[in-house]
């Protein structure tokens, strides 16, 4: 069974960075698209990022493009946000999941979501 669990949550300052950790159930970032997907207060949860399994393939959204990137420990089954340049744009619960391939930025794809972590970006 595929679990998901993200932390490295929190507040920051415009400008910031943050890295968010996605630990997975063994296997599951080798077998599995990965993604991050965000959802703002009173907004629609969208797609920041994805990894297609087993590669170090990769695909972004516009608006984090540049700024955001995946990283992952195999050995410690875990997944990685690196952000930086934070701003207040970004501020969101952030989610992570998992899903078979062929990998697709629409979150209908996914079937195995984190709980979320929550990031606050001050000015």
């Amino acid at each position: 069974q595929v679990q998901l669990v993200e932390s490295g949550g929190g507040s920051v300052q415009a400008g910031g960075s943050l890295r968010l950790s996605c630990a997975a159930s063994s296997g599951t970032i080798n077998y599995h698209c990965m993604a991050w997907f965000r959802q703002a207060p009173g907004q629609e949860r969208e797609w920041v990022a994805l990894r297609w399994p087993g590669t170090s393939n990769t695909a972004y959204a516009d608006s984090v493009r540049g700024r955001f990137t995946f990283a992952q420990d195999n050995d410690k089954d875990t997944l990685y946000l690196q952000m930086n340049i934070l701003q207040r744009e970004d501020a969101a619960m952030y989610y992570c999941a998992a899903g078979d391939t062929p990998c697709y930025s629409r979150e209908t794809f996914y079937n195995h979501w984190g709980q979320g972590t929550q990031v606050t970006v001050s000015s």
